[in-house]
């Protein structure tokens, strides 16, 4: 069972994509801005993050997702970026950051559990190694 950590603010987000999850083969674990989503990242060590770009608080999703990447024990997690803002730039930003996918809102079941599946399928060998080389 693959654990998905959903960092979002807007709960109805959240139950939507718990709603599309469980069916699936997927544990999901919810945060509400981007203080709790790494602590939560630390504490759960997801397979998986969907990231909302635009929370309230000190830390946006491009803010959250490159202190993912700069913690030795969460930098290969892929992180899929979620949000209403569409434009190029913003792909550009989530792509500086580090995330592996993004995904626009409204987005279908289809195209979630898609990226999911494969993203999770594509990290399960770096996973494996990270986890089998830290000390325990």
């Amino acid at each position: 069972m693959s654990r998905i950590l959903v960092i979002e603010d807007q709960s109805d987000i959240r139950r939507l994509i718990r709603w599309a999850l469980e069916d699936e083969n997927h544990e999901m674990f919810e945060a509400a801005d981007g203080h709790q989503g790494l602590a939560a990242a630390r504490a759960v060590d997801p397979h998986l993050i969907l990231l909302d770009v635009t929370m309230p608080g000190e830390l946006n999703g491009f803010q959250v997702c490159e202190q993912l990447r700069a913690d030795p024990g969460l930098r290969h997690k892929p992180v899929v970026m979620l949000t209403g803002r569409a434009r190029e730039r913003d792909r550009d930003a989530a792509d500086r950051a580090g995330a592996d996918a993004f995904i626009p809102k409204p987005f279908s079941r289809a195209e979630l559990l898609a990226t999911i599946n494969r993203l999770v399928v594509e990290a399960a060998p770096v996973q494996a190694a990270t986890t089998a080389a830290s000390p325990g």
